[in-house]
């Protein structure tokens, strides 16, 4: 399994607000477009995946409106 550092942004709706909510995990995963759909639970409307170099990736995933954003960096 892969270890990476995950960075996840989740974009605040309220408006005139700019800040986001950030955490930050390491996890192991061979998969990290399956781990960002179990973490929100299969109910996803729009994933869209960019490839990085060096086997990062960021997937771009909105659920009920909310846009979030999870940067995957390899250890």
């Amino acid at each position: 399994m892969a270890e990476y550092e995950l960075v996840r942004e989740i974009q605040n709706s309220c408006s005139g607000n700019q800040m986001r909510d950030v955490f930050f995990d390491e996890i192991e995963t061979d998969d990290p477009v399956g781990y960002v759909r179990a973490l929100l639970r299969g109910e996803v409307d729009e994933l869209t995946v960019e490839q990085l170099d060096g086997g990062s990736l960021t997937v771009f995933a909105s659920s009920h409106g909310l846009r979030q954003k999870f940067l995957f960096t390899l250890i």
